[in-house]
Parts: C-alpha cells; sequence; structure tokens
C-alpha cells in the first residue's frame, strides 16, 4: 500500500458522509457501477472502524467470493514451483481458507502465535509513513476489497488479495515478518521524507518485488510476484539486476504495471544481510549519503 498508488484509488468522504473511491478511466471497474458502489460501502466501512474494534465484517457476495476461489486454486502450482521454500512454509502454517474470502480477524488470529502480526482494515491507501510506521508495532494495514471479477488475476491496486495472499504468508515467516518488523523501526528513524521515499524504494523492489535464487533456480519472495497469477509467470523472464541500495532507492517504479526490472538475491542470506542489515541499521545522515551517492552517479 503505497502513497504513490494514491493517485490511482484515492478516497474521500463528503461533508455529507458519502465516501468515495476514486477509480482512474482504466480501472477494470470504472465503467461498472456496482463494482463502484461496492469499493465505495467497504471503504465506508474501514473510514467508520476504530482501533480496538473488530475488523469490519465485510459481506461478500458470491461474485468476489469467486475471485478469492480463482485466485487462491490458480495460484497454488505456481506457488510450488516458482515460491521460496520459506513462504510455502509460512502458507502452510496460517492456513488460510481457499473456498472464501477470510476476515482480517481470523488472518489477524492465525498470524498472532506466529509472529505478533496482526492486520487492521484500510479504506484504501495509507499514507507511507504511517503504513510503515506501524510495521514496528507488527501492524499490517489491509484494504478488504476485491478486485474486479472480470480481472481476477492481476490487480494494478493493493486488494484484499495482495494483502493476505502475498503478505500475510511472508509476515507468517520468521525472515520476512523481520524485515516489515525492522522497517517499520527505520521508518520511525528517519525524519526526513526524501529518506523514507528512499526506503521505500528499496521496500518495494524487496519485499514487494523481489526474487532470489534457491537451489540454482530463480525463486519469488516479493509479494507483489506471488499474489500476482500474471506476474508469477513473467517474473523469470524480466530483466535482472543485482541487489544495490543505492539503484533500488533511487529508481522509480509505475504500480500500476508489471515490474519490468527486478533485482536478483544470490541467497535468502544476502536477503538477510543486504535487505534486513538497511533496515536495521538506516539513519538519516546514511540514506542521505546513499541518496548523494545516487545522484553523483547519474550526472
Amino acid at each position: 500500500m503505497f502513497e504513490e498508488g494514491q493517485l490511482y484509488s484515492p478516497v474521500t468522504a463528503g461533508g455529507d458522509g458519502q465516501v468515495t473511491v476514486h477509480l482512474s478511466d482504466d480501472h477494470p471497474g470504472a465503467g461498472d457501477p456496482e463494482y463502484q458502489a461496492r469499493r465505495n460501502e467497504i471503504a465506508a466501512l474501514a473510514l467508520a472502524w476504530r482501533p480496538g474494534q473488530p475488523a469490519p465484517d465485510v459481506r461478500y457476495d458470491e461474485a468476489e467470493q469467486e475471485v478469492w476461489r480463482t485466485v487462491c486454486r490458480e495460484l497454488a502450482p505456481k506457488h510450488e514451483g516458482l515460491a521460496i521454500r520459506e513462504f510455502l512454509g509460512g502458507k502452510a502454517a496460517l492456513d488460510l481458507p481457499t473456498d472464501g474470502v477470510p476476515s482480517l480477524d481470523l488472518v489477524s488470529e492465525r498470524l498472532r502465535p506466529l509472529t505478533g502480526f496482526h492486520y487492521a482494515p484500510a479504506a484504501g491507501l495509507v499514507p507511507l509513513r504511517d503504513f510503515y510506521g506501524s510495521l514496528s508495532e507488527r501492524l499490517f494495514h489491509s484494504t478488504q476489497y476485491v478486485r474486479h471479477p472480470g480481472s481476477p488475476l492481476y490487480t494494478p491496486e493493493p486488494d484484499i488479495i495482495h494483502e493476505v495472499v502475498g503478505h500475510g504468508h511472508l509476515l507468517a515467516t520468521p525472515t520476512f515478518s523481520e524485515l516489515h518488523h525492522l522497517t517499520g523501526e527505520a521508518t520511525h528513524r528517519l525524519t526526513d521524507d526524501e529518506n523514507l521515499r528512499f526506503l521505500s524504494r528499496v521496500f518495494w523492489f524487496t519485499v514487494e518485488f523481489g526474487v532470489v535464487v534457491e537451489d540454482g533456480e530463480l525463486k519469488a519472495y516479493g509479494a507483489g510476484i506471488l499474489s500476482s497469477y500474471g506476474e508469477i509467470d513473467e517474473f523469470q523472464e524480466m530483466e535482472h539486476r543485482p541487489l544495490d541500495l543505492i539503484e533500488m532507492g533511487t529508481t522509480d517504479y509505475d504500480i500500476t504495471h508489471y515490474q519490468p526490472v527486478l533485482y536478483r538475491a544470490e541467497s535468502l542470506d544476502e536477503v538477510r544481510e543486504v535487505v534486513g542489515g538497511f533496515f536495521a541499521t538506516c539513519t538519516d545522515e546514511s540514506v542521505a549519503e546513499l541518496r548523494a551517492r545516487g545522484a553523483a552517479a547519474v550526472r
């Protein structure tokens, strides 16, 4: 859930209490009044939610349940062949239903004993500092809407499938729950917004779209790949570059399209050392230095 995506489907609440999700003209649901109304309804539930309350009880209809079932069914064999072992272990440990959309409270109930993480509802995309900062408390903000049924195997914005199938299973693992947590702690150390943007790009190219060599094969560990049937089919054919903090932290990306450039780690230990080490130790001073080196390299 990234600040850049606010340009895609921002959520507003009018003085009359009407909540509106503003879909872009090329959104799969832009011409579907029923889908638009449903998005507005689910966003309103999240805006009315307060900490300490149960997550909103979204009564998913049959079309939404079928999208969840379709994605789970189609992704299962892809995960077996293309996801890292630790993700598969997290998926087995979390053991979420595949026959219908789970509530956020159910996800939290199963996740807390594993790594302490839990979920809170979000109406849409959460501001960068709020989203990342909450990870230090092992809190993950999640949307609850389901992608448009006309495009069940890919979404250009983070829906509950991305948040739970992608991030939820990573949050159930030792390595990636810790990377999320370290990101949150780093966020509180970075007072400069440009430095936070650098961190967010590193997160994007690793936790969201990271790939790694495991047993001699290129596997995916990024939540954005592992929750997208289309992207998981394509990631091995994209351009792959070595992990490079400066390059990742200074490279722009487009949230609404497949990622054409991915950063490859040679082992999960490299992910822990390079990415985890960065999240664990970065400060305004160290990130500013990395940014300066990146700026000098392009002159």
